[in-house]
């Protein structure tokens, strides 16, 4: 078995205008860092399909997907919010960005990869049951951590969040399920500003200063984290992968490098062999640092490919 990277054409399709750092450029810089690595040979790669409205249903309130559905322009731009806003290729993008996640779930459950990585766009997990916010307008790995619970009766899965923004999005969907475990790191005070005073035996909300570096991250991974997992022993995980927690992007102040995002995958990886059979499903957030965040996510895939460095 090895680790499956699931993407999607129309991902690179949806553009909110010119200058947003949330752009399809970001999925180019992962695919660029992949080949010009050699490692494409490593991977099964898979062509996402888009989520039904039935899957989305499972984490988004039915009149919000409809709404969606609505918003969707023929031509021009429709905002969501002063950060979110749809083209008319966004709605493809975003069912295909949850789809990838559907699949991912069902490769890995069924035995035929070791683990998944979505490549994929927009963001989705600031998206809410009921409203768009912060470059999200579904939540993917929620649609795919529903996926697992209803689809194959799960009983406990993991949601690990290491993007620099609160998920909170996820935090919404899943706050009242005893199935689901949300662990997040976070910059805060920081955008969207919550997740500091709502923590919950299951809601792991680990707020972060501006300035902390990778020792700092390592070390709050270990002490709320771990002990967390280990009581919830999660049966699968999924992995919110944001990369703007890195030194050099632009829109936050954290100071992780690559080999902080190897550890913490590798970290991970560990919990997922003691407790859920190893498996895991990850997908791409956050991280607007276009070299940046290509090194990071291979980093981060490579780990998840056991490609040694």
């Amino acid at each position: 078995m090895n680790t499956a990277l699931i993407s999607h054409p129309d991902t690179l399709l949806h553009i909110m205008d010119g200058s947003h750092p949330e752009s399809p450029a970001r999925i180019s810089a992962i695919k660029n860092q992949i080949k010009a690595a050699g490692i494409e040979r490593h991977f099964s790669h898979f062509e996402a399909p888009q989520a039904s409205d039935a899957q989305l249903a499972r984490v988004h309130d039915t009149a919000y997907i409809k709404e969606i559905r609505r918003l969707s322009p023929k031509a021009g731009l429709v905002r969501l919010d002063p950060d979110t806003a749809m083209g008319p290729m966004s709605l493809s993008a975003v069912l295909h960005a949850s789809g990838a996640n559907i699949l991912a779930t069902d490769l890995v459950i069924s035995g035929k990869v070791r683990n998944a990585f979505c490549c994929v766009r927009p963001p989705g997990h600031h998206a809410h049951k009921n409203r768009a916010a912060g470059f999200c307008i579904f939540n993917h790995v929620a649609v795919g951590a529903a996926h697992a619970l209803q689809q194959y009766k799960l009983e406990r899965v993991a949601i690990i969040d290491f993007d620099v923004h609160h998920g909170d999005g996820t935090e919404d969907i899943f706050k009242d399920d005893p199935r689901v475990m949300l662990c997040s790191t976070f910059q805060h005070p920081f955008y969207p500003g919550t997740g500091a005073d709502s923590r919950t035996e299951r809601m792991i909300n680990v707020p972060l200063a501006a300035g902390t570096d990778g020792k700092g991250f390592r070390q709050s991974v270990e002490k709320e984290f771990g002990p967390a997992l280990e009581r919830f022993k999660p049966q699968m995980i999924f992995i919110s992968a944001g990369f703007d927690a890195h030194a050099d992007d632009p829109l936050a102040q954290l100071g992780l490098l690559e080999e902080d995002y190897i550890w913490v995958t590798e970290y991970i990886m560990k919990i997922a062999a003691r407790h859920a059979e190893a498996r895991i499903v990850s997908s791409l957030e956050g991280g607007y640092h276009l070299p940046a965040l290509g090194k990071s996510a291979v980093a981060h895939i490579k780990t998840l490919a056991g490609i040694q460095p």
